[in-house]
């Protein structure tokens, strides 16, 4: 028999297996209502998990009101929330895949426009156009994100501790909805990763200063998350491996970040990078394919714990060598699925590992064998 992909072998993670080792990343989409999820959710989901990956993600979800990024935030703060993620989880399941949620906070890259809306600090141009009016922003410290976005509010302990205690009931929602795996957002300049970036904190107390102090509340709710979580389930966490070029947040502390995760119980590291607005003269990693593998691999090699690839893979074969070279345990794929959403199918067909088309739905399937077969393609 022949030895099937890595792409293709189901991988076990404490009790959940995946059927094989592509992952649809969270992406965010912008497109509830007050925290609700929308039919556009149900289709966007639907479209991704359809499309064949073992693993598939529901877009970041926000911890409480001032967390969201924009008012189309998906939310978890309420347990009003509940029902529609559950739905959203029911319907992963029913394409055969795994369900996963990424919990988030905006921080101080909140109270913003939709991307496509300009991507600025709301104003009184968004209340006329939309009735969308800002909010409050909070973070490590008091640095605002960039030249002429508002400044945050410095979070005190006590906001702290309320934050932390929202994580707690996000992760216990999440649970009930029927998740089986969790992340944290530790990346993209959102209020995890403002914590652990001498760019963005400034802070002179306990969560302030040196490398250690910065991790504490970062690794203060991921422990939490791991406590909360069922010990027959993964728990992942998103990092933003660099800041940049030889500036702020390194691989170094993303290597020592990621061995205390792994200390208490976190399964794998999903590695980004970037999100922080940088200072004039330094420069983000370049944006060539596989240009996060990298920083997976290193984590990978050096702590020993299973990573995430991240960052335009889009051919099989590279996808394939990564795992197979022992660079990252899962492929994680998102903007590439927005274009093709069955590039998992299509390549287990194209690797020669799907002859009888059950990677696809059984409704699409089963025309589409019937038409290569008829006419050859």
């Amino acid at each position: 028999m022949t030895e099937l992909p890595l792409l293709f072998t189901p991988l076990q993670i404490r009790d959940l297996e995946l059927k094989n080792r592509i992952m649809v990343s969270p992406m965010a989409t912008y497109s509830a209502r007050e925290g609700r999820a929308t039919d556009w959710h149900t289709a966007h989901i639907g479209k991704l998990a359809a499309g064949g990956a073992g693993l598939v993600f529901v877009e970041q979800s926000s911890v409480n009101v001032q967390g969201r990024i924009t008012h189309g935030c998906l939310g978890i703060w309420d347990d009003a929330h509940i029902a529609d993620h559950a739905a959203l989880a029911a319907l992963i399941h029913g394409f055969n895949a795994k369900a996963a949620v990424q919990i988030a906070h905006g921080g101080r890259k909140g109270s913003s426009q939709r991307p496509w809306e300009g991507g600025n600090p709301l104003g009184e141009a968004d209340v006329t156009a939309r009735g969308e009016g800002p909010w409050q922003i909070a973070a490590s410290s008091g640095i605002p994100f960039d030249d002429g976005w508002p400044a945050p509010q410095m979070m005190t302990s006590e906001q702290i501790d309320a934050v932390v205690d929202d994580y707690r009931q996000a992760f216990r929602r999440a649970r009930v909805a029927g998740y089986d795996v969790i992340e944290l957002h530790c990346a993209h300049g959102y209020l995890m990763h403002s914590f652990l970036s001498p760019l963005a904190n400034n802070r002179n107390d306990e969560y302030g200063g040196s490398r250690e102090n910065r991790m504490r509340l970062p690794l203060r709710i991921a422990a939490i998350m791991r406590e909360e979580w069922p010990d027959h389930l993964p728990a992942f966490v998103r990092i933003s491996s660099v800041d940049g070029v030889d500036i702020g947040w390194s691989i170094e502390d993303s290597v020592a970040f990621a061995a205390e995760l792994k200390a208490i119980g976190i399964d794998m590291v999903d590695c980004s990078s970037g999100g922080m607005k940088l200072p004039r003269g330094n420069s983000l990693v370049s944006r060539t394919p596989g240009f996060q593998v990298p920083f997976a691999e290193r984590i990978q090699q050096e702590v020993g714990m299973a990573t995430v690839a991240v960052g335009l893979i889009r051919e099989p074969d590279y996808a394939e060598a990564i795992l197979r070279d022992g660079k990252a345990t899962l492929i994680a794929l998102g903007r590439e699925l927005l274009w093709n959403p069955n590039w998992p199918a299509q390549t287990a067909l194209a690797l020669g590992c799907d002859p009888e088309w059950t990677s696809w739905p059984e409704q699409y399937g089963w025309w589409l064998k019937r038409r290569v077969a008829q006419q050859g393609r």
